[in-house]
C-alpha cells in the first residue's frame, strides 16, 4: 500500500512561482502585440461569426505552461514508498499463586484482603490480552483452579469463583509456588513468571518454600513476592452467638522468606499496605513484564516522476502540431 507521495528535490518546485510572472507578461504582451486601426463603424463586421482561431487563441500558451508545470514536477522527482512491517510478537507465561487462608478475610483492605486481591488481579489480567495466564491458589494445601490459558474471560470466572475456606485452612506457601513451578516448568514461553501473594507465615504444607524456590530458579522462573497487610494489627471478622463481630488481628508476614525467594529468582518483593499500593505493585511488575515485540519494517521507494515527463511532452507535442497547423502564421 502507498504512502503520500513526497519529492526527493522539493527545492526545484520553487520555480512553480515563475507561472504567475509568465502569465501576467503574457497577457500585457498579447494586449500590445494585436494590431490597431481604426475604422467609423463595426457594423459591417457584427454579422461576420467568429472562427475557432478566436475560441482557442491562447490554447498554445496554455500548453506551454502545462509543460512547464509538468517538467518541474517530474524535476523534483516525486517518489512513493511502499511499506510492510513483521510483527512477532513472543508472549510471557504467567502463573498467579494467591493465598485463600482465612486470614485474607481480614478488612484492613476494603473490603478485605481477597476481594481487593481478586479485583487487581483481574485488571492485571484484562491489561496483558498476548500473554498465557494460571491462577494456583493455596491455603493449608494448593491445587491449580486455572491452568495457563489465553481465554482469560474463562481464567476471571474462575478468578471470581475462590474464596476462603475452599480447602484446609493454613497458610503453605512452599506447596502454592511448588504448584505453580510445576504449572510452567514445560513451558516454552521466553520469560516464565510467577506471582506469590500472601498475607502470612509458612505453617503448612510438605514442601519447604526455599525449596521449590530453588526449583524455580532451576527452571529458569522468575518470582515476584507480594506480602499484603496493613502495619501492625488489622481488624478480622469472627462469627460469635452475639453475630459477626470483629477482633484485631497481628499482621505477621514472614518478609525475609519473600525477600529470599524473589532474590534467589531474580524477581523482586513488595509490600502492600492498602489497596491503592496493592495497585501500584501489580503496575509495576506489568511494567517490569512487557511481552516482547519485535516489529521489522520494510520499506521500498520508487520514482514517479516519468508520468508528468510524458505529460510534459505531450503538451509540447500538441503545441507543436497546432504551430505548424491551424495556428499557423504566414508571412
Amino acid at each position: 500500500m502507498f504512502d503520500h507521495i513526497k519529492f526527493a528535490n522539493p527545492e526545484v518546485l520553487y520555480l512553480l512561482l515563475l507561472i504567475p510572472v509568465a502569465i501576467v507578461w503574457y497577457w500585457f504582451k498579447d494586449s500590445d502585440s494585436r494590431p490597431k486601426f481604426q475604422i467609423s463603424s463595426y457594423q459591417a463586421f457584427a454579422a461576420a461569426g467568429k472562427s475557432f482561431r478566436h475560441y482557442f487563441i491562447h490554447l498554445q500558451f496554455v500548453l506551454k505552461v502545462l509543460a512547464f508545470a509538468m517538467l518541474i514536477v517530474a524535476l523534483a522527482r516525486p517518489q512513493s514508498s511502499s511499506s510492510r512491517q513483521n510483527v512477532n510478537v513472543e508472549g510471557i507465561d504467567i502463573v498467579l499463586a494467591m493465598d485463600i487462608s482465612g486470614s485474607m478475610l481480614a478488612e484492613d483492605f476494603k473490603p478485605n484482603r481477597l476481594e481487593v486481591s481478586k479485583e487487581v488481579a483481574k485488571d492485571f489480567i484484562l491489561g496483558r490480552p498476548g500473554d498465557r495466564i494460571g491462577l494456583v491458589v493455596f491455603s493449608g494445601e494448593s491445587f491449580t483452579q486455572c491452568p495457563l490459558t489465553s481465554d482469560h474471560p474463562i481464567l476471571i470466572n474462575l478468578l471470581k469463583e475462590i474464596k476462603s475456606g475452599m480447602i484446609e485452612d493454613g497458610t503453605a506457601i512452599g506447596d502454592g509456588l511448588a504448584t505453580s513451578v510445576s504449572r510452567l516448568k514445560e513451558s516454552d514461553a521466553v520469560s516464565k513468571v510467577i506471582i506469590l501473594l500472601t498475607d502470612g507465615e509458612n505453617n503448612r504444607g510438605f514442601i519447604d518454600p526455599v525449596s521449590a524456590a530453588e526449583i524455580a530458579k532451576v527452571f529458569g522462573l522468575r518470582v515476584y513476592t507480594i506480602g499484603v497487610g496493613s502495619i501492625g494489627t488489622a481488624p478480622y471478622p469472627i462469627q460469635t452467638p452475639f453475630g459477626l463481630q470483629y477482633q484485631q488481628m497481628e499482621v505477621r508476614i514472614d518478609e525475609a522468606l519473600l525477600q529470599d525467594i524473589a532474590k534467589m529468582t531474580n524477581g523482586k518483593y513488595f509490600r502492600a499496605t492498602n489497596n491503592a499500593k496493592l495497585k501500584d505493585i501489580y503496575n509495576e511488575i506489568d511494567q517490569l513484564e512487557k511481552s516482547k515485540i519485535d516489529v521489522t519494517e520494510y520499506r521500498k521507494k520508487s520514482e514517479e516522476f516519468f508520468p508528468f515527463a510524458i505529460l510534459a511532452l505531450i503538451f509540447l507535442l500538441t503545441d507543436f502540431v497546432l504551430g505548424i497547423s491551424l495556428f499557423r502564421r504566414f508571412p
